[in-house]
């Protein structure tokens, strides 16, 4: 016969409820997770994805009340490609960070060995009179060449910039060696920016340079995406689906006006309940971001949700 002391009960007493209240929170947090998971990001009986590309509101999709106004609504094609005007793909749309990431074709220009010209491909690009412009923060402007002179200008003829690539060599370009003039230029972008107009020229037509390198490319890229080592000098360009394209970021705001203004007309106001207007970094229009202790979409009415907060006192004394 074993005896056991009250003090020993005891313990075996506390830890059957210790393990007790672990399980239970376990079974707490599982069931509560399917729950977070299944916050809707899209308006009710709305289409949340295109292909493999999320679209969050005040994007949208399918139909057009699915969006928050005509510059939100995009077209996901037949085939589930995701579309942001002509010729630009979208492939990411962060709503939380006010940005959609787009696919644009790099200008080139191209010489033979005798310095004539056989290929030439100047890139236009509009954002519209709408809430987007090109990010200044993520985007920088680039030229790969060994005897490239690239330009890039918007439509109003407010801004221009240029940058001169030369090499007498081939240039191994590696992503640990700086884009500084040598095989490889790059400018940086203004605030606000809605176009952009890219072309290039020589000033030998490559004759110095034909062994190695008889093309210029230029482009927008974000900084985030770009790897110079994807852009050896000997490169040729190619066309259609298989043309050399690079991430853009465009920023966008849900109107161009103050915070202010905005809150002076609830009726067109953008924010949902939990949620308060925010400038963004360019200073242009305002977004919208969930209250501290809240999260979610805070574009949608009931978007900004409370955190889920699990919180267990217990004595066993």
């Amino acid at each position: 016969m074993v005896c056991l002391s009250h003090t020993s009960s005891v313990v075996h007493k506390k830890m059957i409820l210790q393990m007790i209240m672990w399980v239970s929170w376990l079974m707490m947090l599982l069931l509560l997770w399917p729950v977070e998971a299944a916050r809707p990001d899209v308006k009710p009986d709305c289409q949340e994805k295109c292909g493999n590309v999320s679209v969050p509101y005040p994007f949208g999709i399918g139909e057009r009340s699915c969006a928050m106004n005509k510059h939100f609504f995009l077209n996901c094609s037949s085939n589930d490609e995701l579309w942001f005007g002509r010729n630009m793909p979208v492939h990411n749309i962060s709503q939380l960070e006010g940005t959609v990431t787009l696919g644009i074709d790099a200008a080139f220009k191209c010489y033979n060995k005798a310095g004539i010209q056989t290929e030439s491909f100047p890139q236009s690009m509009t954002l519209g009179s709408g809430p987007f412009m090109f990010s200044h923060l993520r985007n920088i402007f680039t030229a790969i060449g060994c005897d490239t002179f690239a330009r890039v200008s918007n439509y109003e003829f407010t801004y221009g910039a240029a940058c001169l690539s030369l090499c007498t060599k081939y240039e191994n370009m590696s992503d640990e060696n700086p884009c500084s003039g040598s095989g490889c230029c790059q400018s940086s972008i203004p605030k606000g920016l809605k176009s952009l107009d890219i072309s290039l020229s020589s000033v030998y037509n490559y004759t110095n340079v034909s062994d190695f390198n008889l093309c210029g490319f230029a482009f927008l890229v974000d900084k985030n995406s770009l790897k110079i080592s994807d852009w050896p000098l000997f490169r040729e360009p190619k066309y259609g689906n298989d043309a050399y394209a690079t991430d853009v970021v465009i920023e966008w705001v849900v109107k161009n006006e103050t915070c202010e203004q905005a809150k002076a007309n609830p009726s067109a106001y953008a924010c949902g309940a939990n949620a308060n207007c925010t400038y963004p970094e360019s200073g242009q229009g305002y977004r919208c971001l969930c209250n501290e202790g809240f999260e979610g979409n805070p574009y949608l009415q009931e978007g900004c949700q409370g955190k889920l907060v699990i919180a267990f006192w217990y004595d066993f004394q």
